[in-house]
């Protein structure tokens, strides 16, 4: 597969590499957004300080030329961060992981929807034979993401990883094919 574009655009939000300039921007919305994130988010639980903020900022470089996760910043139409999706390389050689979550003020305008069909056309474009959304069983919201976006609902599994305080241990994972 190659490797993504840098930058995403849908005429309405905009996804960028996350630049380590962003960490102030990033730590502010997160922590703004922690009674929001935390059900959901393992890292959001608690609090989260600017110097976690620059930790992900690393970690996302590193990642990205690894070729393991490509992160982004989400940018709203004003210029500021609303939040953060990805493509992951960690469902097996031909897919790509999507995963996505926005900052309190920014839900509800359709963002996150928006996200992740750009970063499942970005995919398909690069050479994924899939994509898949993962979200906990109780994420009615994240669970509409890949339902407006005709996904299909392949199954329901124990999670892999942890979850925010709402967590219930289950997933539910939704697949994409490339046509």
């Amino acid at each position: 597969m190659q490797i993504p574009a840098e930058s995403l655009s849908d005429g309405v939000i905009v996804l960028r590499r996350w630049w380590a300039g962003d960490a102030e921007a990033l730590h502010r919305l997160v922590d703004e957004s922690l009674d929001h994130l935390a059900p959901w988010m393992p890292w959001a639980v608690g609090s989260y300080t600017e110097r976690d903020a620059r930790e992900f900022l690393m970690l996302t470089r590193e990642s990205w030329l690894a070729a393991e996760t490509f992160d982004y910043a989400i940018v709203a139409p004003d210029g500021a961060i609303a939040g953060s999706c990805g493509l992951m390389a960690r469902i097996g050689r031909g897919g790509l992981e999507i995963g996505y979550w926005l900052g309190k003020p920014y839900t509800g305008r359709g963002w996150a929807t928006r996200a992740a069909r750009l970063l499942t056309t970005e995919a398909f474009r690069v050479g994924a034979n899939r994509v898949e959304i993962v979200h906990d069983v109780a994420n009615h919201r994240s669970a509409a993401v890949p339902a407006r976006l005709g996904f299909t609902r392949l199954t329901e599994r124990p999670t892999q990883l942890p979850g925010g305080t709402a967590a219930t241990g289950r997933v539910l994972v939704w697949r994409q094919t490339a046509s």
